[in-house]
């Protein structure tokens, strides 16, 4: 039968559509319930279309303030985590010392211990020190716990670059300087830019150590909780669809710039 054969060829990229649409199920229901207009103060229910809230995002007390909080950690965690990630992964590929090993496995600790024990332990930790619970604190948790999977992206790439291009680079009289700026970046930089990507989504995400470690600051995902308890204005879903339609134009910005790339080399 023609249609079975069809399936039988296409069933892998069907089930792939399949569950990109799973994937995409809760951007589209908190994009379409940001032209809602509820009548209580929970915005569950669908009861009329309106763009009141996208006229006015930051109509809701302290939203925008504990938006603009948020982003500030998650730039300059990402910022930190990137830069000392970066360095750490090309000691560990390109360096032989002694606790190596030790080092390679103490990395992957944050990313497989459970969240609520890392936000505990760093609370403990700041308290200890007599450090005041605040905007400081919830940057230096968030580098801490970003740094890791920093590193396993660049490492990644580190670990898949051709060594001989940069002894051509030296052959070629290229300074050490020269070489890392024209040759070892330019390749590493797919995972660079992968691992700040993934630090920046996780800051600006992060509730759980986040909340054990702010104080008196509070974010965005904890504003969201906090509103959850009383309300859910629309603007949370404005605010959620906008940061979605952003990454999503960055990953298609991403896409042309290396298919132009690929063109010219071709």
């Amino acid at each position: 039968m023609p249609f079975v054969n069809w399936f039988k060829k296409k069933l892998v990229v069907i089930a792939g559509l399949f569950t990109l649409g799973y994937l995409l199920l809760p951007n589209i229901v908190v994009t379409v319930f940001s032209f809602n207009k509820p009548k209580g103060r929970f915005n569950y229910e669908w009861q009329q279309f309106s763009t009141d809230a996208w006229k006015d995002p930051c109509g809701v007390a302290d939203m925008c303030g504990s938006l603009g909080i948020s982003l500030q950690i998650a730039v300059w965690a990402t910022i930190g985590a990137t830069l000392l990630g970066t360095m750490i992964a090309f000691a560990l590929v390109r360096y032989r010392f002694r606790a190596r090993g030790v080092v390679n496995s103490l990395i992957f600790l944050p990313m497989a211990m459970p969240e609520v024990v890392m936000a505990a332990s760093l609370l403990t930790l700041f308290l200890n020190m007599g450090a005041p619970l605040g905007f400081w604190t919830i940057l230096i948790a968030h580098i801490m716990f970003c740094l890791s999977f920093v590193v396993t992206a660049v490492k990644a790439r580190v670990m898949s670059m051709d060594p001989r291009l940069e002894e051509a680079a030296r052959d070629l009289y290229a300074g050490p300087a020269q070489t890392f700026l024209r040759v070892t970046l330019p390749i590493a930089a797919p995972g660079i830019a992968a691992g700040a990507l993934l630090a920046f989504a996780l800051s600006f995400d992060d509730f759980i150590i986040t909340n054990f470690n702010a104080g008196s600051t509070v974010t965005f995902p904890m504003f969201v909780w906090g509103s959850a308890q009383r309300g859910t204005p629309v603007q949370i879903n404005v605010i959620g669809t906008a940061m979605f339609l952003v990454a999503v134009l960055c990953v298609l910005f991403a896409m042309v710039v290396g298919n132009r790339r690929t063109k010219q080399k071709a």
